[in-house]
């Protein structure tokens, strides 16, 4: 059958997979699966539940949970009937949860736990069109996810549903998804079932993998990342598996022994911090070959003609140290595909040279969200890889990246003057990036248009690369680096305190407040000696001149970042703003 809408995607995987384990998560410390079979029962019952309750086509149901079957049998039930999902993250503050339900009109809203459960009864009263909240767990005073679908199976009207679904076209809203606003108030991006289905289906194609392999999945389904990744998936017939936790992912590998992980580049970065935690606690011969394993790792090069030599002691880095890092994801993973920032040359390096490939991509929301990824066939390091084959793009004069497509979204909700601010006359959608395209096609991101700024001296400033240069450094966690129209760059820093809690261990220095051992002069010198090393440029213009370590530790709670983990530049600047000042005195 054909996948036209996104929940022709049911029967299709139904009648094409049939997997006793479609959709898993954890339940009581146990894993819990659904098969295809399940996955369209429940679905049908959340449908016929919607419609006891009076959901009309185009209205907007809203979900605030972490990852777990229930979200997609809500998100599946939903459009079944020709509503509209309205995925919110679960780290929204409640000023953005109010601005966010009460521009989308959200008339029901299913919320994952206790927690969630909370926070939306809090604002519930400046939020007048919700009409029902419901949970996936079990909570004393609330209507549950079991009740819900019993009134479901109360109401089983399968011509009306079958009516519903016929009159969804391809063309139909099926999303409003809110940016995460790294530099404005979230935007909610209108995206249709072609959308998502255009972008799905490309990536189905691209990715190597076969029905039955197992996938673990950890980013937020609220995200239009991981969504995508999550019909590809189901497309595709992995099974898929939802971590309980990113604090548990470790273990997680070892439950399942996943094919594949869609990832940001900061857990690549956590593993690999982990990794060498445990190596500083070798004995001092295994420390040596470990130490040595990692230095050959750190000279691979991808798609390059290895010398005998190199080979040689690769295959014994593998043999003796390698082995175990492929052992720690499960012993099974086939590759890791990273986006919403770029990857540390170095981690793509040591991943590869370990034997575990990584790929890395590119999208926006706007885009629902792929526009280019690296794949087996088509490859190039320190790129974002080609487009995919459905979209044409282009780099303007101005250097930013256009795109065209049946991914580009329908517009922002209720905004149609920032949607003309970026959907031009022509339907080229600029994506506020700047990109370079080389002559065998494949794109690379230099910076945000809108980050980029200019000294005193008139050069122009990417501070996105200098940042990622920075945080090369294991000791760094994040970092801003400013100085538009001044005569040098500054830096403010949030160092790794848990890494350097463990180097310290190594030196005799033992503190757990933050603000105390930013000041220890051990670590005050290792931290500027990392600041001076990564933060020196070929061009004089990029060096970081002035810097500043601070006691925070930067977070999507606590406001700094977004919560795909990219750096909210306005309210990071605002709440530095006197350290940034003390900088150009």
């Amino acid at each position: 059958m054909l996948v036209k809408r996104i929940f022709d995607i049911l029967p299709y995987a139904l009648e094409r997979h049939n997997l006793d384990a479609a959709l898993s998560g954890k339940r009581g410390g146990k894993w819990v699966s659904y098969s295809n079979a399940d996955y369209l029962r429940i679905v049908n019952l959340v449908s016929f539940a919607l419609l006891k309750i009076g959901i009309n086509p185009g209205q907007r149901v809203a979900t605030m949970s972490g990852n777990r079957p229930e979200w997609n049998f809500v998100d599946m039930g939903m459009l079944q009937v020709g509503a509209v999902h309205v995925p919110i993250y679960p780290t929204i503050n409640s000023d953005e949860l109010i601005y966010v339900l009460n521009e989308s009109g959200a008339r029901v809203v299913f919320v994952g736990n206790k927690y969630l459960y909370q926070k939306i009864e809090e604002v519930k009263d400046r939020v007048p069109a919700i009409t029902h909240v419901i949970t996936f767990d079990e909570i004393a005073g609330a209507t549950n996810f079991k009740e819900f679908l019993e009134l479901g199976v109360q109401s089983e009207d399968y011509d009306l549903l079958s009516k519903r679904k016929k009159a969804v076209l391809p063309g139909d809203l099926a999303s409003i998804i809110y940016t995460s606003g790294t530099t404005s108030s979230p935007k909610g991006v209108m995206l249709s079932h072609e959308n998502h289905l255009s972008n799905m289906q490309v990536a189905a194609f691209t990715i190597r993998l076969r029905s039955g392999e197992k996938i673990l999945s950890y980013l937020p389904l609220s995200h239009s990342y991981e969504r995508m990744v999550n019909y590809v998936s189901q497309y595709i017939g992995l099974s898929i598996y939802y971590s309980d936790s990113v604090n548990n992912i470790l273990v997680n590998f070892q439950e399942i022994k996943p094919h594949i992980l869609v990832s940001v580049p900061l857990l690549l970065e956590r593993v690999y911090e982990g990794i060498l935690k445990k190596g500083m606690k070798l004995p001092f011969i295994q420390r040596m070959i470990f130490n040595w394993s990692i230095s050959v790792g750190l000279r691979y090069e991808h798609g390059k003609r290895q010398t005998m030599g190199y080979r040689l002691e690769l295959a014994l880095a593998r043999k003796l140290v390698f082995r175990k890092w492929q052992n720690a994801l499960g012993g099974r993973m086939r590759k890791i595909i990273c986006g919403g920032a770029k990857v540390q040359s170095h981690l793509l390096k040591i991943f590869w040279a370990a034997g575990i490939p990584v790929f890395e991509g590119y999208g926006l929301t706007e885009a629902s969200p792929l526009v280019s990824y690296n794949t087996e066939d088509d490859f190039k390091a320190e790129t974002i890889g080609k487009p995919i084959s459905d979209l044409i793009v282009k780099v303007s004069d101005s250097g930013e990246l256009l795109v065209k497509g049946p991914n580009v979204m329908i517009g922002y909700y209720l905004h149609p003057e920032m949607t003309a601010e970026v959907i031009d006359q022509d339907d080229w959608l600029h994506t506020g990036d700047k990109a370079e395209l080389d002559d065998e096609g494949y794109l690379k991101i230099t910076g945000r248009i809108k980050e980029i700024f200019k000294t005193a001296s008139g050069v122009y400033v990417y501070p996105e690369t200098l940042e990622n240069r920075l945080k090369q450094s294991l000791f760094i966690s994040n970092c801003i680096v400013v100085g538009e129209n001044k005569n040098f760059l500054s830096a403010v820093i949030s160092p790794n305190f848990e890494y350097i809690r463990e180097w310290g261990l190594e030196h005799q220095i033992i503190e757990t407040d933050n603000s105390v051992l930013i000041k220890n002069p051990k670590v005050k010198a290792l931290l500027d000696h990392d600041i001076r090393h990564y933060g020196q440029s070929v061009k004089e213009s990029e060096n970081i001149a002035k810097w500043q370590t601070v006691a925070d530790e930067w977070g999507i709670d606590t406001g700094e970042l977004t919560p795909s983990m990219k750096l909210r530049r306005r309210i990071v600047t605002k709440k530095y703003q006197s350290i940034i000042d003390q900088f150009y005195l």
